[in-house]
């Protein structure tokens, strides 16, 4: 049986192909899912992320971009980091999972997908995020 982390990654892979121009992912996602194995409710889960992310990604997108620093642009993002960013930002603002455990996923996602630069700039990007919705909240 699947797990939520391995959910997590599907999810990152299909907004990953959906970024590079794979249009027909939206709706492959039913079936890439049970390809992968993620049965049940891992699939209804993940299935939930994908499609949250996508009805929200100009405000991920949004939020992305104003919390990079001024000398990066979004478009300069590497595509993977910017799929597990756009799920954790979603996980974050969207969801009642504690920002921690979201944080943890996108990093131990990003260590397996991405480079080690990436794990530190995911984590930390993730963070203030989380942090500014904190701040915002009380």
């Amino acid at each position: 049986m699947a797990t939520r982390t391995q959910a997590r990654t599907a999810v990152i892979q299909m907004l990953y192909a959906l970024d590079l121009g794979n249009e027909d992912m939206t709706k492959q996602a039913d079936e890439y899912l049970n390809e992968r194995k993620i049965k049940g409710a891992k699939h209804e889960f993940a299935e939930n992320l994908f499609k949250g992310v996508l009805e929200h990604l100009n405000e991920i997108d949004e939020t992305i971009k104003n919390h990079l620093s001024k000398d990066w642009d979004f478009s300069r993002l590497d595509n993977v980091d910017k799929a597990i960013l756009r799920l954790g930002v979603y996980e974050i603002l969207f969801t009642d999972l504690a920002y921690q455990v979201v944080i943890n996923e996108a990093v131990e996602i990003a260590k397996l997908l991405s480079s080690e630069n990436s794990t530190r700039f995911i984590n930390g990007m993730l963070d203030k995020i989380a942090k500014d919705k904190q701040e915002a909240q009380k």
